[in-house]
């Protein structure tokens, strides 16, 4: 018992006495031990995990948008907000709802990439991906009604999984590569 109280001491005195020695003194009183996982942890930040959930909804509607005016121009379909938020032109069973089908899943499939520059951890991907499709899915029910058919959530399931694999795939080769050094 009186070991700890010296250990305790003496980690709390070699902690204040550096701070004393920097010419510190108001922060060798109030500092507390810092322990040897403090630099590990990540710090929550509530402000960073909400715009990155806000720029990633945003850029998934401004793709999906994009990816729509191209179908547009190249198979003449019109453009509507419906083709977005409601489940009346996902169809698998012909070729026009193929056209909105592989929008919404090469949509997934540059939200991957935008998972890559955005949020950066392979180990958030998971995270991001069903929150952008919860935010989806409120968002569509909030414009044309709750999502009833099949074909919408075989779409929406899919581009999810994509979107998490890949997202993971990307995010951890940027994390892998090597950090470059500066030669002189």
């Amino acid at each position: 018992m009186v070991s700890q109280r010296s250990n305790i001491a003496n980690s709390s005195s070699s902690n204040s006495l550096s701070n004393f020695n920097n010419g510190n003194r108001a922060a060798a009183a109030l500092s507390p031990p810092t322990s040897p996982h403090a630099a590990n942890t990540a710090q929550f930040n509530p402000r960073l995990i909400l715009s990155q959930i806000i720029s990633l909804q945003s850029f998934h509607y401004v793709v999906l948008g994009f990816i729509f005016q191209i179908n547009h121009v190249l198979f003449a379909t019109n453009i509507t907000m419906d083709r977005i938020f409601t489940a009346k032109f996902l169809d698998i069973w012909s070729a026009m709802g193929w056209i909105d089908n592989a929008a919404v899943l090469m949509s997934s499939f540059i939200g991957s990439l935008l998972l890559a520059l955005i949020v950066e951890k392979s180990k958030k991907c998971l995270d991001f991906s069903v929150t952008l499709f919860l935010i989806h899915i409120v968002l569509c029910s909030v414009y044309g009604g709750f999502p009833s058919t099949w074909d919408w959530w075989i779409i929406h399931i899919l581009g999810m999984i994509m979107m998490v694999v890949l997202g993971e795939y990307f995010c951890s080769k940027r994390e892998l590569s090597d950090i470059p050094l500066l030669v002189l």
